[in-house]
C-alpha cells in the first residue's frame, strides 16, 4: 500500500493553489488559495506521449527488442516527465512486428511499472506510401497494402495493438479501414500520398486520427486542395504533432493548432533511439545511417528527410510556451487531456487534476526564461528521483 503524501502547486486552469494528497490515484484536492504572491510551481497530470519510437539507447524497432527494452524506456520516460507512453512499431516484415509486439506485452506483464505507463501499441506502418518523400525513411522494402487480416493477427500476438497508422490511397481502403476499427483499433492517417477526397472516404470510414500532421507527406504540394487542409478542416480527426522546432516551422505549427485547437491536437515526440545522444554520425534500425546536428535536428544521411526525432515530449512543451506562444494551461492541454482522451486504452481519469484519477503528477516552473521546465514527477504515487526535463 502507498502511504498517502501530499504535494502543492497552482493549478493552471483555476489560477489557485492547490493541496494533492494521493495515494496511488488523487485522494483529495484542496483549494489554499489564490495569493498571486505565491511564488508556488504549477502542478499538473504527468505527460503523455502517444508515439514513440525509442530513448535513451534503447530502441523498439531493434532486432534485438526485449522486455527490458521496454522497461528501461519507461523508467527513463518517467524521469523527465513522460508518466504515460505508446510504444510505436514501424514499417516491418510481419514477423518482425509481432516480435516487438510480443516483448512489449511480456514487459506489461513483467513490470507494474510498464503496465500502468503504456495503454496500447502503435504500429506506424507498414500499410504507408511507397513514394519517397511521404514513405519518409520507413524501408520501401516492406510497405504494403492495407490488410485488416494482418491487423488481426497481430492481436492476436498481442492484444495491446491500439492504433494503426495507414495511407488511404488505394481503392480498397475505405474497405479496410472500416473492418480495423470493427477489431477495436484506432487508424491514423499518415506517411500518405492520398488525394483530399481519398482522406474523406477514410475519415467517414472510421478514421480519427493523423500521425505527425505536417510530416510523412510530399515536401512540395498543390497550394490547394492538398491533404493537409483536408485534415486539418475536418474536426472529427485529431492531430498529432511534432514540436521539435524542426519537424514543423514556428508559424506552421501555430497555425495547425489554431485550426484544431488544443482539444484536438496533441503533441508528441516521434523520438527514437538517438534522442538524448551526442550530436554526430548514427546508424539506427530505422532509415541506416543519419546525422544528429547540434541542434538536434535528425535526419537521413544524404537527404533533407527528418528519421524520426530527437527531443522529447517536455522539449516540445517547452517550445509551444516559449516560441509559439501558448500559455502554460494551454499547452498542457496538448500532453495531458487530450491524448488522454484520444489514445485507446487509457486509465481512467488520467490527464486530469480530480478525485480518483492516477497519481502521475508534475510540478512546472511557471514563469520566466525556465518556464516548462519539469522540476519534479510523480508515478502512480511514487516519486521519481531525476527529474530535470
Amino acid at each position: 500500500m502507498t502511504q498517502a503524501k501530499t504535494i502543492t502547486g497552482k493549478d493552471p486552469q483555476r489560477g489557485v493553489a492547490v493541496e494533492i494528497t494521493y495515494g496511488r490515484t488523487i485522494l483529495a484536492i484542496r483549494d489554499v488559495g489564490d495569493d498571486p504572491v505565491r511564488n508556488l510551481p504549477v502542478i499538473a497530470p504527468g505527460f503523455i506521449d502517444g508515439q514513440v519510437n525509442g530513448y535513451g539507447g534503447c530502441d523498439l524497432n531493434a532486432e534485438d527488442v526485449t522486455p527490458g527494452t521496454v522497461g528501461r524506456i519507461t523508467s527513463m520516460l518517467s524521469r523527465i516527465g513522460v508518466t504515460t507512453w505508446v510504444p510505436t512499431i514501424v514499417t516491418a516484415p510481419e514477423d518482425a512486428i509481432t516480435h516487438a509486439l510480443e516483448q512489449i506485452s511480456q514487459a506489461c506483464k513483467d513490470d507494474p511499472s510498464s503496465r500502468t505507463a503504456i495503454p496500447c501499441v502503435h504500429i506506424e506502418g507498414p500499410f504507408i506510401s511507397d513514394q519517397d518523400g511521404p514513405r519518409g525513411v520507413h524501408n520501401a522494402d516492406y510497405v504494403r497494402g492495407l490488410d485488416a487480416e494482418e491487423v488481426q493477427r497481430w492481436l492476436r500476438a498481442s492484444g495491446m495493438v491500439g492504433i494503426v497508422t495507414v495511407s488511404p490511397h488505394a481503392l480498397d481502403a475505405p474497405e479496410q479501414i472500416a473492418k480495423i476499427r470493427e477489431l477495436g483499433v484506432e487508424v491514423a492517417i499518415g506517411h500518405t500520398h492520398a488525394s483530399p477526397a481519398q482522406i474523406r472516404a477514410a475519415i467517414a470510414s472510421g478514421a480519427r486520427l493523423a500521425t505527425h500532421l505536417g510530416n510523412g507527406i510530399a515536401t512540395t504540394l498543390p497550394r490547394h486542395p492538398n491533404p493537409l487542409w483536408t485534415q486539418l478542416a475536418d474536426d472529427r480527426l485529431s492531430a498529432g504533432l511534432i514540436a521539435d522546432g524542426h519537424h514543423l516551422p514556428t508559424d506552421t505549427l501555430k497555425v495547425m493548432i489554431r485550426a484544431k485547437t488544443t482539444e484536438r491536437a496533441y503533441l508528441v515526440s516521434d523520438s527514437t533511439a538517438l534522442a538524448g545522444s551526442e550530436p554526430g554520425r548514427h546508424r539506427t534500425s530505422v532509415g541506416g545511417v543519419v546525422d544528429l546536428s547540434p541542434e538536434g535536428r535528425l535526419s537521413y544521411v544524404g537527404t533533407d528527410l527528418l528519421a524520426g526525432a530527437a527531443a522529447t515530449l517536455p522539449d516540445g512543451f517547452r517550445n509551444v510556451i516559449r516560441n509559439v506562444g501558448l500559455n502554460i494551461a494551454e499547452a498542457l492541454t496538448m500532453v495531458t487531456s487530450t491524448p488522454a482522451r484520444v489514445i485507446p486504452g487509457t486509465r481512467p481519469g488520467l490527464g486530469q487534476l480530480r478525485v480518483g484519477a492516477p497519481a502521475d503528477l508534475v510540478l512546472i516552473t511557471g514563469e520566466g526564461p525556465e518556464a516548462g521546465t519539469i522540476t519534479k514527477v510523480v508515478q502512480s504515487g511514487r516519486e521519481v528521483s531525476g527529474a530535470a526535463a
